[in-house]
């Protein structure tokens, strides 16, 4: 079913301003909203060279890769937003799961763009998408690279070896807690939870603003999602090689190697899988380790 003129119309105005904000952020030389129509996602591409799709996490916009897209030159980047993240339209997401859904639309996306198989670097949230993907559509892409994304979020919440039950139990805890936040209180809980996922404070507001400019609705149905969202058991699916970054959270008082047991626990099932701890970094490794990351970007993407 067609859009309504003007809700298209709408969307368009916002992939437009987006790559306006993207063609001051990036040294590049092109900015333009690929020829796609979704009320899920926008996408926008930059530079030239191979195909790589960058999928940003939970209430983030494609400011998360900017610095990382200026570093790494020689690709034709395609931007992922989420409809109702970072003041973008709700869209599609006004109601039900987000990720899951999402992850169809950038199936669709690579396809009907003409992309072959492209290499898909996610974060967070993307990191999970990137994973629905892989292992629902191992066609579509060439390899992936999570950046500290946990295939079964829920039982860091929740506690090793919680149930679906009690794990469903504390998301719709959670989920409760986020609708029930009044505007002042939503603002300091992005305050406070950017603080721990950005080490490097100078990118702390940019993070805080697409927080606080994304849909209440749509940032809770996501989350809870994520966290009653087992993927473990497609791990096995994956077919393409597999890249994931982690950090080891400070309000997770392991040791050092029992956290990257859990990880390599976790990810086992990948056939072909690479494992990486970055030290010395908050959630966004893009920003608090940047030469590292930008590193390990241009190792994965020239991978054959």
């Amino acid at each position: 079913m067609r859009r309504p003129r003007a809700s298209r119309l709408l969307s368009r105005r916002s992939v437009l301003a987006a790559a306006a904000s993207l063609a001051v952020l990036l040294p590049v030389s092109s900015a333009f909203a690929a020829p796609f129509e979704s009320n899920r996602i926008t996408v926008i591409s930059v530079g030239a060279g191979p195909d790589v799709v960058l999928i940003p996490g939970l209430n983030s916009s494609p400011r998360a890769w900017a610095t990382t897209v200026a570093a790494v030159p020689g690709y034709r980047y395609h931007l992922v937003q989420l409809s109702g993240f970072a003041g973008q339209p709700v869209g599609g997401n006004k109601e039900g799961d987000v990720a899951a859904p999402v992850a169809e639309e950038i199936a669709r996306y690579i396809k009907d763009a003409g992309l072959k198989q492209p290499a898909v670097i996610g974060h967070s949230m993307g990191g999970t998408m990137g994973l629905m993907l892989a292992a629902r559509h191992p066609d579509a892409l060439s390899k992936l690279m999570v950046v500290d994304m946990y295939p079964y979020l829920g039982t860091f919440f929740a506690g090793p070896g919680a149930g679906p039950d009690k794990v469903a139990a504390v998301a719709d805890a959670i989920a409760a807690g986020n609708l029930a936040a009044s505007p002042e209180q939503r603002r300091q809980r992005a305050n406070e939870t950017i603080a721990g996922m950005v080490d490097t404070a100078d990118m702390r507001p940019g993070a805080i603003d697409d927080s606080m400019s994304s849909d209440a609705g749509v940032s809770t149905r996501a989350f809870r999602e994520l966290l009653v969202t087992n993927l473990i058991p497609e791990l096995s699916k994956i077919s393409k090689p597999v890249t994931v970054l982690y950090v080891q959270p400070k309000t997770v008082p392991l040791p050092a190697e029992q956290f990257d047991d859990v990880y390599k626990s976790a990810y086992a099932p990948v056939r072909q899988l690479t494992l990486k701890r970055i030290p010395d970094s908050a959630h966004f490794i893009m920003w608090d380790q940047p030469q590292r990351f930008q590193g390990e970007v241009k190792a994965f993407l020239a991978e054959p």
